[in-house]
């Protein structure tokens, strides 16, 4: 393979992904945040966390964990210094699970340099194989957090659990490959508020205090009404070789870096790399959209052997007509493109940068020129990722309702619309999304090592794309 079809783990650089590079300073990118005093709380205090998925999305969730509980850093200097958000109190790692051992020691290290004592992970709570996120929830106590940081297709049976057993949770994106596990996380969030249990979600610029500072502005009337939101992702691509023959085909799908190369393990690219801006435009507009169409494909001679698509525009419509234009793009050689603009009536601005960045402004008109800046928000004191983990562990403190599965869930609902709009080649309406019952894989939950796995390579190792008017995930 050429230098576009390495493994797709690599091109992903958020700041979760710091693991790929661990160390001090990779950590402490990772807890940069307001420095005050440590503060010392009794040891009854500490909410304890199970992490299930070892990767660096969850490896530097709980590094973001620990900052919001108030962390003495020891960096390369040898200096200390206090950083924390405010959510108060001692936080501790106590529990780890993933389906692959190395993962788990990968994680377990890096953190440990940093972190320190902080991470009590001995060997009898480090849990590998598909069962393993049950021992590992097992090891927690009321008022303690479950971090569900696998992919999509294990996200409801594993939040499932976490209610069952009576603790709080961080789950992150994406929550359901389809829409019957969708229904699944809806029901299991209803069932955590019955009994007052908090939830947060990776849906983590809803917590940006730019983007908040603008939704604000545009509630306020300053820019009209809203007709058009303009969303792009487009990047040098996300190649896969074929399936080699002689391994685990289920466990060599769920490998590092090769789970959004299927639908139904993660489901597919798109959602893993749009669902923050799809979710970005229905805030915009505060309302889910009525209609979905779209339009995909590949490129002439792509080689790549996954379910993906390599270009998918959809156009979402709302019940006032206006309209949400969603593009990605997983090409090399062409244009690249991460942002989210707005038009109103009254002018357009900017919501979101690359990588997420809070490159947030009003302009004077519909000219999208910084030298037509006509307002800024106030410069971030505490990125996103960490304000997440604020108000979730400030919630669980002070005893505050704090549940985001159902609005996590119906954004995700909104993009597998699109998703199923462009695979299928037919206009996906909300009602339709809403009833239906569509998994890729009805068996998620009894999975294991011997388990065929859902889709299987053909002669070439080559997996089947979607079909337009053939395909239904709906």
């Amino acid at each position: 393979m050429n230098n576009n079809q390495n493994h797709c783990q690599d091109r992903f650089s958020s700041r979760r992904d710091f693991v790929k590079t661990t160390g001090q300073l990779a950590v402490a990118s990772a807890l940069a945040a307001v420095a005050i005093p440590h503060v010392h709380a009794a040891a009854d205090d500490t909410i304890r966390l199970a992490l299930i998925g070892c990767g660096g999305r969850g490896t530097g969730a709980v590094a973001n964990a620990m900052s919001a509980g108030g962390l003495v850093l020891d960096d390369d200097s040898g200096t200390k210094r206090a950083v924390t958000s405010g959510a108060g109190g001692p936080i501790k790692l106590v529990a780890m699970a993933d389906l692959h051992q190395n993962r788990i020691d990968q994680s377990r290290n890096a953190l440990s340099r940093t972190l320190g004592e902080r991470i009590d992970v001995p060997k009898e709570r480090q849990f590998v194989g598909f069962d393993a996120y049950r021992h590992a929830i097992d090891c927690l106590r009321p008022g303690d957090v479950a971090m569900l940081t696998t992919h999509a297709a294990f996200r409801a049976p594993h939040l499932e659990y976490a209610v069952q057993k009576g603790v709080n949770v961080f789950m992150e994106k994406e929550f359901a490959a389809d829409p019957g596990g969708i229904k699944r996380i809806i029901r299991a969030g209803e069932a955590a508020e019955k009994k007052n249990l908090k939830i947060g979600a990776g849906l983590m610029c809803r917590h940006s205090s730019a983007r908040q500072a603008l939704i604000q502005k545009i509630r306020e009337g300053a820019m009209g009404d809203i007709q058009l939101i303009r969303a792009y992702r487009m990047d040098p691509g996300y190649f896969m070789g074929p399936f080699p023959r002689g391994q685990n085909e289920l466990l060599w799908q769920l490998s590092p870096g090769r789970p959004f190369q299927f639908l139904w393990a993660s489901g597919g690219i798109f959602i893993e790399l749009m669902i923050h801006q799809i979710d970005e435009c229905f805030w915009i507009k505060d309302s889910w959209p009525v209609s979905a169409h779209g339009v995909g494909g590949r490129f002439a001679g792509s080689t790549d052997c996954s379910q993906n698509l390599d270009s998918y525009s959809i156009e979402y419509t709302f019940a006032d007509g206006a309209k949400a234009l969603v593009t990605g793009r997983y090409i090399p050689n062409c244009q690249n493109d991460f942002a989210t603009f707005i038009h109103g009536t009254k002018c357009a601005a900017k919501f979101s940068g690359d990588v997420h960045a809070p490159t947030c402004w009003l302009s004077k008109d519909q000219r999208l020129d910084p030298a037509s800046v006509a307002w800024k928000p106030e410069k971030e004191t505490v990125n996103p990722w960490q304000a997440e983990w604020d108000v979730l562990l400030s919630a669980i403190r002070k005893d505050r309702p704090h549940n985001e599965a159902r609005r996590a869930a119906l954004s995700n609902l909104g993009a597998i619309m699109g998703r199923a709009a462009v695979h299928s080649g037919k206009i996906i309406t909300w009602e339709e999304a809403l009833a239906s019952n569509f998994q890729f894989c009805a068996n998620v939950d009894e999975l294991n090592t011997n388990s065929p796995a859902p889709v299987q390579a053909d002669a070439q190792g080559r997996y089947l794309a979607p079909i337009p008017g053939k395909t239904v995930e709906v």
